[in-house]
C-alpha cells in the first residue's frame, strides 16, 4: 500500500484552509494549520453554499452541522428588476437529488470547520514571512521566529498570498469598478421577510442580493454599487448606511423597509486576479483564494475553495513523500481550468447582474438560460475526477 506523506503545512486558517485540512486528516494525512490571526473567526457576513461543496462538507462529516446552522434555501428564490418585477426563479435544487443549498454566516462556517480538528492542528498568531525547499523539505517561516517543516506547504493564504510569489511572479489585483456593502439583520427586525429564499434585484450598474443565514434567524444582505475609483480590498472597512440607502433609492419598496433597519454596515471593494497559469513549484502548492480570487457573481469563491480541498485531499491520499511533488501537480492539472472558467464566468455574469445589455429583454433572456448553467456548476462532483487524476502517480 502506497504510503502517505507524513505532514502537510498549510498557510492560511480560513475557510479553505481549515477545510482542506479536515480533508486530509479524513483522508489519514498529519497537518498542521497556521493562521496569522490571533483567533480564527471572520466578520459578520454570509456565504452561499452550492450543493458542489455541501456534498463535500458532508464527506467529512459536517453535514448534520451546515443543516444545524445553515439556512436551506428552496425553489421560491427568485431575480427581479430593480422595481420588484419577476425576471425568472434561480432554480438552485440539483438533478442528482442533493436538493443541498445554503445560506451560511461566514463565522459560524470557520466555527464548525475548526471545531471537527484535533485541538492541536491549528496554530493562530503565525503570519508567514517566507518559504524553502529542497529536494526532500518543504519549510514556512513565520514573523514570530517559528520554522514549520513539512513534506508539502499548502498556501491558502488568500488574495494577498505572501506565499503565491514562490510560484509565480507578483502580480496585481485587479479592481472591478464596484464595492459592495454588506451586512446581517435579525429576521425579527424585518419578520416579514424569507427565510427560505435567495433574492437578487438587477439595476443598472447595481444590483442588491438577500439570503438567510443561521437557520434563518439573521438576513444577509449585499448591495453591490459602481465606484470611481479603486478601493482599499477589505472585508472590514465601514460603510455608510445613508450611503447605501440613497444608492438604492426608489428601488422595489422591500429593499428600502430592509435598508431602513441597517444602522451600521460594511464596504468591500471586488477585486480579482487573472488565471494564474502555474499553482504549484515543488512542495508548495496554492489554494482557494491564493490560486483563484474571483468576484462574488457566482457565489463561488468559498464553495471553489472546498472542492480545492477535497480534490488535494483525494490525490495526496494515493501518494507518498516522493510522489507529493507529482501529486500537486496531478492537483493543479485537474483544477486550474475548472477555476478558471469559474473566475470568468463570475466577471460576465457580474455585467449581466449590472444590467450590460442595454435591451432589458435580452438580459432577462440570460438570466433565465443561465440557470443551465448554474445546474452544471452545482451537480460537478471533483471526487470521481481526483480519484483518476492519483490513478497516474508513479
Amino acid at each position: 500500500m502506497v504510503k502517505s506523506p507524513t505532514n502537510v503545512v498549510i498557510v492560511g486558517g480560513g475557510i479553505g484552509g481549515l477545510f482542506a485540512a479536515a480533508a486530509l486528516i479524513a483522508h489519514g494525512l498529519r497537518v498542521s494549520v497556521y493562521e496569522q490571526a490571533r483567533a480564527l473567526g471572520e466578520i459578520g457576513a454570509g456565504v452561499f453554499l452550492t450543493p458542489n461543496s455541501v456534498r463535500q462538507l458532508q464527506r467529512v462529516g459536517l453535514g448534520p452541522s451546515v443543516e444545524k446552522w445553515g439556512a436551506r434555501v428552496g425553489s421560491e428564490s427568485r431575480y427581479f428588476r430593480h422595481d420588484g418585477a419577476p425576471i425568472a426563479p434561480v432554480q438552485v435544487t440539483d438533478s442528482s437529488g442533493w436538493n443541498a443549498t445554503f445560506g451560511m454566516h461566514r463565522a459560524d462556517l470557520v466555527d464548525i470547520l475548526a471545531s471537527a480538528l484535533p485541538a492541536d492542528v491549528v496554530h493562530t498568531g503565525h503570519r508567514c514571512t517566507g518559504f524553502e525547499q529542497d529536494g526532500n523539505v518543504a519549510r514556512a517561516s513565520f514573523e514570530n521566529g517559528v520554522v514549520a517543516e513539512a513534506d508539502l506547504v499548502i498556501a491558502a493564504d488568500g488574495i494577498h498570498s505572501e506565499l503565491r510569489q514562490n510560484v509565480v511572479p507578483p502580480s496585481r489585483p485587479v479592481f472591478s469598478g464596484s464595492v459592495s456593502y454588506r451586512g446581517v439583520l435579525a429576521h425579527e427586525l424585518i419578520p416579514h421577510w424569507p427565510t427560505g429564499s435567495w433574492q437578487m434585484w438587477l439595476g443598472t450598474g447595481k444590483h442588491f442580493l438577500t439570503f438567510p443565514v443561521r437557520a434563518g434567524r439573521l438576513i444577509n444582505y449585499v448591495g453591490f454599487v459602481p465606484a470611481d475609483e479603486e478601493a482599499k480590498e477589505s472585508w472590514s472597512a465601514p460603510g455608510d448606511p445613508d450611503v447605501l440607502r440613497q444608492e438604492f433609492a426608489g428601488w422595489d419598496p422591500r429593499i428600502g423597509s430592509l435598508l431602513q433597519r441597517v444602522q451600521a454596515t460594511f464596504r468591500w471593494a471586488l477585486y480579482d486576479r487573472e488565471p494564474l497559469p502555474v499553482w504549484t513549484r515543488g512542495r508548495l502548492t496554492l489554494l482557494g483564494d491564493a490560486a483563484h480570487p474571483m468576484l462574488p457573481h457566482l457565489g463561488q469563491g468559498a464553495n471553489q475553495a472546498i472542492e480545492d480541498g477535497m480534490a488535494l485531499a483525494t490525490i495526496l491520499a494515493r501518494a507518498d513523500r516522493k510522489t507529493a511533488p507529482a501529486a500537486l501537480l496531478a492537483y493543479e492539472r485537474l483544477r486550474r481550468e475548472r477555476v478558471a472558467l469559474v473566475q470568468r464566468g463570475a466577471r460576465e455574469n457580474g455585467l449581466r447582474y449590472d444590467s450590460s445589455s442595454a435591451d432589458l429583454g435580452v438580459r432577462d433572456a440570460e438570466i433565465t438560460a443561465h440557470a443551465a448553467f448554474r445546474k452544471r456548476l452545482y451537480d460537478h462532483d471533483v471526487v470521481p475526477e481526483a480519484q483518476a487524476a492519483a490513478t497516474n502517480l508513479a
